[in-house]
């Protein structure tokens, strides 16, 4: 009897945590400042790899200041496009819209 009681709890436990994982996974952060971005870095762009798709640098924004982000390398995702990050005006404030993936 104790064994099923033990089988019942887990078994909750992880269908319990199931449930809790789709609404940590669709959290995300919003930012707008006052602060204009410096301008955008000239980085060079390194040959095409093969798989592989360039995501350019991009000032983010941490601890009240701008900070660049350098470019890098990311896996190619096929049917889909990268758009980078890019910092946009709304009137005397500045959204940053975070680089995704698109179709």
């Amino acid at each position: 009897m104790k064994t099923i009681g033990k089988a019942l709890l887990v078994g909750l436990c992880i269908s319990g945590s199931a449930m809790v994982a789709p609404a940590v996974v669709s959290a995300g952060v919003v930012v707008d400042v006052d602060i204009a971005p410096p301008v955008l870095r000239v980085e060079p762009v390194p040959p095409p790899r093969v798989g592989f798709v360039w995501a350019p640098g991009y000032w983010d924004y941490r601890d009240r200041a701008h900070v660049w982000v350098p470019g890098r390398w990311m896996g190619e995702r096929r049917g889909y496009h990268w758009i980078p990050d890019r910092w946009d005006q709304r009137g005397r404030r500045w959204h940053h819209a975070v680089g995704h993936w698109a179709r």
